[in-house]
């Protein structure tokens, strides 16, 4: 679809730009209460405890979906021929198991199935970065345009990971297990001796706790920022290309090419970075599982 799906003929391009941008939030706005903000200024005021719907919405959704699906092949599975759903989740878990092995070194039931959670996870959440920029939001504007509401109004994110909120999230939730794991496997005093005592030994204190303290920071920023800027970026790159159709023939051949080979390209650039993302994790919690002498 492209802009002109989306009433382009009122937008601008900048505004066309901030309305797929903008969240469906949901907040207390300092003069109208509790309330959907109807742009990016009003999101802005509802402050930090302002709430996503369509973030949560549809990373709740892909989650539900990826759990309907495994637990469904789990009671069918047999023992004989295989069918095509089957095979293709045990190949995930094939694939997500040969990394663990390859990675952590420890032994811990919980990793495998951690690993295989993140990667199918954040890959169906990238995954709907494929679908046409237009498509969602402007079905959903035509559904609660039924009920009076504005469709210039109207926000709806489809691609959860181009949220920092998701992304920082999910980042917490290892960065968390990670200080447990520390914690459990080194205990306290060898956790703060490897925090203090490396790389310069017992004389070298504040530089070791510097060196160490950003090390143990960047876990969590290096995993969420990686999969939020890549996202982001592939987000802004659909919406601008679909920002030339409707000028002309030409425009709208070029735009169709340029559309299918970044939509091409960019399968990679999902895969992948659920798999960065997964592959970081293991490695993470192995070294909080090792002990450092």
């Amino acid at each position: 679809m492209s802009a002109e799906s989306l009433h382009a003929e009122v937008l601008t391009p900048q505004a066309y730009i901030q309305h797929h941008l903008t969240n469906l939030t949901l907040g207390l706005h300092p003069e109208h209460g509790l309330a959907f903000a109807h742009n990016a200024e009003e999101a802005a005021a509802m402050g930090f405890w302002a709430l996503h719907v369509d973030t949560m919405l549809w990373s709740i959704g892909l989650g539900y979906l990826f759990i309907w699906f495994f637990r469904r092949v789990a009671e069918n599975a047999t023992a004989g021929v295989p069918g095509p759903a089957q095979n293709f989740a045990e190949w995930i878990i094939d694939f997500v198991n040969e990394n663990v092995r390859g990675s952590f070194s420890a032994k811990n039931d919980m990793v495998a199935p951690l690993a295989l959670t993140i990667f199918a996870w954040v890959f169906l959440m990238n995954l709907m970065d494929l679908v046409p920029v237009d498509l969602i939001p402007w079905v959903f504007g035509q559904v609660m345009s039924i009920f009076g509401a504005d469709p210039h109004h109207v926000h709806m994110r489809a691609v959860p990971t181009t949220d920092p909120n998701v992304t920082f999230g999910m980042a917490l939730v290892v960065f968390a297990a990670v200080i447990y794991y520390s914690f459990k496997c080194k205990g306290t005093l060898g956790f703060a001796k490897e925090l203090t005592m490396q790389p310069f030994g017992k004389f070298g204190l504040p530089a070791n706790l510097l060196l160490e303290g950003i090390s143990l920071l960047s876990k969590p920023l290096s995993l969420s920022l990686r999969l939020f800027g890549n996202m982001y970026a592939g987000e802004m790159i659909f919406i601008l290309i679909a920002l030339m159709y409707g000028h002309s023939a030409l425009l709208d051949v070029s735009g169709m090419t340029l559309q299918l080979a970044w939509a091409i390209f960019h399968i990679l650039i999902i895969t992948l970075q659920a798999f960065i993302f997964m592959v970081l994790t293991i490695v993470y919690l192995d070294m909080a599982h090792q002990e450092h002498h």
